[in-house]
């Protein structure tokens, strides 16, 4: 009863019984009788249902008793008129629902989000790691010019084994948003205006140098990123003191029935950022957030960076910054980006390479998945531009994370698991059509 709608199903191009059919099958159907037509449904916010692209194989079905351990789906009626649904005044609504997506062999289950936005097989898939919670789960970023279209689970035994949350799989959507920040901003007559890179540079320079400067590391950036913004801070102000930034926490850990946990941190690097800073503070504190807001007035300057992909910003850090020189990286329109004395655009974590600590202590580096937005740079970047400003060098130092690593683990001896430890994306487990590719 399986339909002929592969020229217009989604899964079209990564479907298991369309690689069989073409490998095994045959050229014409020998079925006379007529086929059972079925209706779609609408599980829930994220999954539509093509009953009649059913096999009826009952995964979905599994994992929401299994797995998720919700159970909204079920199994009804008898016969070809089996198929899927939800029970009467229920929705297939919990945090993990869009994994039922995945473990679909056919098009039965679709995304919503994905329904007929891109062929699979124009898609490049990139392998990443989650960047907006602690939890640190492998996956796939599957984009096309430039342009990110999809999150997929990546199979990793030790960390998030086949699964995602919902709340990462659909993160990727700020990377997008008409609010990014993509062009410099710095203060002429008390006015802020637009100009180019080189002049916000300069005056970022000229505002922090020989002050006492507070840098505020984001736990939302890599580890490279941290090191290099210290090491800038530490060569431009006259007393520097490190900060973590705010780490977001929503509820308490919440771990499923098959094992899956998510984590009530929403930040992907708190514990690496904290790691490289008080490695580089030679002994002295490194405040948590809350810790500099109640000795803001001790400093003269401030260097901060955001990056989150939500509001972020405090009235409390308003009033932080009122009075004193603040030059902002972050990546989204904020009311701070509004009142710093100079604004550089930083990249998402889709757009950069690098390292984050999850929590439970794990090393894993991913690289950049798509470019970065015009006019924006990544936050290492920005720190190795403004070192070369300082020494009036041209062509400054370019980023690069795995020569930061090495550095990072000669200069500094508790930093040396960043050369030993550190896991890399194994893609061994990437899908692949069961087919022979023919070149015409």
């Amino acid at each position: 009863n399986h339909p002929l709608d592969c020229p217009v199903c989604d899964q079209a191009g990564e479907c298991h019984l369309q690689d069989y059919s073409y490998e095994y099958g045959r050229g014409v159907s020998r079925f006379q009788e007529s086929k059972v037509k079925q209706p779609k449904k609408d599980l829930g916010p994220h999954v539509y249902l093509y009953s009649d692209r059913c096999i009826m194989c009952t995964r979905c079905v599994r994992f929401t008793r299994e797995v998720s351990g919700t159970a909204e789906l079920m199994v009804e009626g008898r016969g070809n008129q089996e198929q899927i649904d939800v029970f009467p005044g229920v929705a297939l609504d919990n945090e993990m629902s869009a994994n039922v997506i995945d473990l679909c062999p056919v098009g039965a289950l679709l995304d919503k989000d994905f329904l007929f936005a891109q062929r699979v097989w124009f898609l490049k898939s990139a392998p990443s790691i989650d960047g907006i919670t602690a939890s640190g789960d492998n996956l796939w970023i599957d984009h096309n010019e430039g342009k990110i279209y999809r999150f997929r689970p990546r199979e990793n035994m030790d960390v998030n084994t086949w699964w995602i949350s919902d709340e990462i799989r659909y993160s990727w959507k700020f990377v997008h948003s008409e609010e990014r920040l993509t062009s410099p901003r710095t203060r002429r007559f008390e006015q802020q205006v637009e100009c180019d890179f080189s002049t916000a540079a300069n005056d970022a320079v000229a505002g922090l140098r020989g002050r006492r400067v507070a840098l505020m590391v984001s736990p939302m950036l890599t580890c490279e990123e941290a090191y290099v913004l210290a090491r800038t801070a530490r060569q431009l102000g006259s007393e520097t003191t490190f900060v973590v930034g705010p780490v977001p926490m929503q509820g308490e850990d919440k771990t499923f029935p098959g094992g899956y946990t998510i984590r009530a941190e929403k930040a992907p690097n708190a514990r690496g950022v904290r790691r490289v800073l008080e490695a580089m503070a030679n002994g002295s504190a490194v405040l948590s957030f809350e810790d500099f807001l109640g000795r803001a007035d001790q400093f003269e300057a401030l260097l901060l960076t955001g990056n989150y992909p939500s509001a972020w910003v405090t009235e409390d850090l308003l009033r932080a910054c009122a009075g004193r020189f603040t030059v902002l990286i972050d990546t989204l329109e904020t009311t701070l980006a509004d009142r710093a004395d100079v604004v550089l655009p930083g990249a998402t974590w889709t757009e950069k390479a690098g390292t984050f600590e999850n929590a439970t202590g794990r090393l894993q580096a991913f690289e950049q998945a798509i470019p970065i937005v015009d006019g924006c740079r990544q936050e290492g970047q920005v720190a190795l531009d403004l070192i070369a400003r300082a020494e009036g060098i041209d062509r400054p130092e370019a980023m690069n994370a795995a020569n930061v690593r090495r550095e990072m683990a000669s200069e500094y001896g508790a930093l040396s698991p960043f050369e030993t430890d550190v896991h890399y994306p194994v893609v061994s487990g990437k899908q692949e059509p069961e087919v022979e590719v023919v070149e015409l």
